[in-house]
């Protein structure tokens, strides 16, 4: 197969989901006017979803991190400004809503698009640049091309980060930033802008947000002070006439009316300053504040300047009807109906506030920083779990919503894996802790301290569950046998001289292989407590993943190399290119074994055949370098995670399984009606007979195991005979939650003795 027939054969990964929100972005959340979506900015991505349902839909086109979004009064169009690296322009696109398509783009912002806005006729799309640019550009929609522009700041004005367009006038807008606030008018015949600054006197303010009132008669301006500016425009009532009769010029400065005592000379304002604001039909206020305060407010008659106990320029004025708090600074604030507020923070979380009783409710929430890891349950696929910056997720993967948060303040969790029964959630720190969690309410069941002195970075179990595998940031790798009520350390291998950035076993326990940054990855025996391989490369192994099989491994690292090694001896078997650019950061095999998965600082997933070793599908959409890749155990997601804190959830292709040579019954045409060799258990459900245990009890029914009789959704924990082997079935008739089989060595004798006299009689 040539190399142009591969590349045709590479397609896209579907995306089915994705966990994030930029709630930094000031405004980023959206609803859309028909009530029924909401937008926001996801990483390079503007995020469209539909609110009854939560299906996401996505706008791909930018290059970089999305800055700024803006819907038009109609809805029916959609603007986003991005980011770009220094010396670069910054793009803006213009996209149709219903087609979900770009229109047009430009590019004659510097490095940010700060802010984004339409006329209320839906005719511009007026953009501000940052701090690089500090121009505002008219881009006509009908023309497709800019209509005019001018430079922002003047004089002792500073960074303008605020643009809002007129209620009822089309060809007007509104900028603000720090001692900035000034009205503008478009002129479409003469190709430019003309601009009024408002009447401030003396006083000395950075706005945040605004928001004007439907008549455009007045403005209300959230300050980082704390108060909030309210500006009359002295518009003429005639909505043909764009020019204001005389100059805008500043009302008051409201603070908030208080019972508390307060100094003299002092007023009650609003920590971390005013970031949102929202003004209701009604005339009332909802103001968002830096510390997460979220109240609704009315104007009220302010108190008279010659009050002593004032100070100005701030009088209060805002009567506090009702407040409540959503944990983090507010930067956005929006209707979805008539009874129900929208607020997003800068923790990437989006609450509901009924106002009728004011309670916040958490809709939307993700990782606000870097995610370390990720992991499935044993052979469970509705949950998964995330390990990041003070916390640990577990997510459901039809909704995409969070059900669970475990939070260990200010320690970075490197590693999370369940327990095979599914009965804890086995964590490493950065404090060099091993803590165990329930998966329900997230309660500590036991913690490990000084597991390793430098910091837990790896962290594996075996599938019988009772040996726990950890690797340190010391280059230790250490076994440990766990119990809910006891934790002992089995032995410590030392090997490695850097950081252990992977650990994973094969399927029988026997064998487990470390990867680390010293170039160096190791095959251990488990049983015998020693080194078995060691495999050396120029490289910083990031990742290590055995097959399914276990007769070979899978590594990663910094040389961008994919490279396949036997386990029997060590050997390099293939090398291949995992990524042009950036380091290999993780890896995954698929359940199966035909495919395998990467991901690294190019910020691009890719999907391979592993036998062919060719690249099928690539993921696009990442902000950030992607930090950890998984399978889910039924093979139909692939969920991988990046260093902005965004999951996103992909659609794993699927294909018709194809039969093996080894699945042919060889009697085929011995059996009757047609059907194959495979008996049935006492649920009703086929088995086949190659998936039935080496080692079964001589009391079960004809040399077919029975079940469990405890709940078939639990994993059981297996038992042990009385000569110390593991017995891979559940005992008869067990109730319990961790059922425990057991034999004695008497009936184990037997039945391998009559397994052998058969299969002497077969030789005869």
């Amino acid at each position: 197969m040539s190399e142009n027939e591969l590349e045709r054969d590479v397609e896209e990964l579907k995306i089915k989901s994705i966990i994030g929100f930029d709630g930094s972005t000031n405004n980023g959340l959206i609803v859309h006017p028909n009530g029924k979506h909401i937008l926001y900015p996801l990483g390079n991505k503007v995020a469209v979803q539909e609110w009854s349902t939560k299906k996401q839909k996505f706008l791909v086109g930018h290059t970089n991190i999305i800055s700024s979004i803006a819907v038009s009064k109609s809805g029916k169009y959609v603007a986003s400004g991005q980011i770009n690296h220094i010396g670069f322009k910054a793009r803006v696109i213009l996209w149709d809503f219903d087609k979900r398509e770009m229109l047009s783009q430009h590019e004659h912002h510097k490095v940010r698009v700060e802010a984004v806005t339409f006329s209320k006729d839906d005719k511009y799309v007026i953009t501000l640049g940052g701090r690089d640019c500090g121009s505002v550009l008219v881009w006509d929609i009908e023309a497709q091309q800019v209509l005019c522009g001018s430079q922002v700041a003047r004089g002792m004005q500073g960074d303008v980060s605020v643009i809002q367009a007129m209620t009822r006038r089309g060809a007007c807008f509104i900028t603000g930033g720090e001692y900035h606030l000034s009205v503008w008018r478009i002129c479409k015949e003469a190709r430019n802008v003309r601009c009024i600054d408002v009447a401030m006197a003396k006083l000395r303010r950075t706005v945040l947000c605004l928001d004007t009132n439907e008549r455009d008669e007045f403005c209300y301006c959230g300050t980082t002070t704390g108060d909030i500016l309210k500006v009359r425009f002295y518009f003429h009532h005639d909505v043909e006439i764009l020019e204001p009769v005389k100059q805008p010029s500043l009302v008051g400065c409201w603070a908030r009316l208080t019972r508390k005592k307060l100094p003299r000379g002092s007023v009650d304002l609003y920590q971390q300053g005013v970031r949102a604001i929202k003004l209701l039909f009604n005339g009332l206020l909802i103001v968002g504040a830096g510390d997460g305060t979220v109240e609704l407010v009315e104007e009220s008659t302010p108190k008279s300047a010659a009050d002593p106990t004032v100070k100005l320029p701030s009088i209060p004025a805002l009567r506090v009807f009702k407040t409540t708090n959503v944990n983090g600074a507010v930067t956005s604030l929006q209707m979805i109906d008539d009874d129900t507020v929208l607020a997003a923070t800068v923790n990437a979380e989006i609450y509901a506030i009924r106002l009728d009783d004011f309670n916040a409710e958490l809709i939307v929430t993700c990782h606000t920083s870097s995610i370390y890891d990720i992991a499935f349950p044993n052979n469970f696929s509705e949950v998964f779990a995330t390990a990041g910056k003070n916390d640990v997720r577990v997510w459901s993967t039809s909704t995409a919503q969070e059900l669970l948060r475990i939070c260990v303040a200010n320690f970075n969790c490197s590693s999370v894996v369940f327990a095979v029964d599914g009965k804890a959630i086995l964590t490493g720190w950065s404090d060099g802790v091993i803590r165990s969690f329930t998966p329900l309410t997230g309660r500590l069941i036991y913690a490990i301290p000084n597991a390793h002195n430098k910091g837990v970075s790896a962290l594996t179990t075996t599938s019988h569950g009772r040996v726990l595998v950890s690797g340190g940031c010391e280059g230790q790798v250490r076994l440990w046998e766990v119990s809910p009520f006891r934790q002992e350390l089995i032995c410590t291998l030392k090997e490695h001289k850097g950081p252990v950035s992977a650990i994973h076993v094969n399927v029988f326990d026997t064998e487990a292989a470390s990867a680390s940054t010293d170039g160096t990855c190791i095959i251990w025996d488990l049983e015998r407590h020693c080194r078995m391989q060691i495999l050396f490369a120029k490289t910083l192994f990031m990742c290590v993943r055995y097959y399914p099989t276990g007769v070979q491994i899978l590594t990663g690292g910094s040389d961008r190399k994919l490279a396949y090694w036997e386990v029997l001896d060590g050997s390099l078997v293939r090398e291949l290119d995992g990524s042009p650019s950036g380091t290999i950061n993780a890896l995954d095999i698929s359940p199966t074994g035909e495919h395998f998965t990467s991901g690294g600082n190019d910020q691009i997933v890719k999907l391979w055949k592993y036998q062919e070793g060719v690249t099928t599908h690539i993921g696009v959409g990442h902000a950030a370098v992607v930090t950890a890749v998984r399978f889910s155990p039924d093979g139909k997601l692939i969920v991988t995670c990046d260093a902005s804190g965004g999951v996103f959830l992909w659609e794993c292709p699927q294909q018709e399984p194809k039969p093996k040579e080894t699945q042919k019954p060889t009697i085929e045409k011995t059996i009757p009606d047609g059907k194959s060799p495979k008996s049935t258990g006492r649920n009703g459900k086929e088995e086949d007979i190659r998936d039935l245990p080496s080692v079964r009890s001589s009391r079960s029914d004809k040399g077919v195991a029975r079940s469990c009789g405890c709940d078939s959704g639990r994993s059981c924990e297996s038992g042990r005979s009385s000569s110390g082997s593991f017995c891979g079935r559940e005992s008869v008739g067990s109730k319990a939650e961790g059922c425990v089989g057991e034999m004695d060595a008497g009936d184990a004798c037997s039945t391998r003795s009559g397994r052998s006299d058969r299969s002497s009689q077969q030789r005869k």
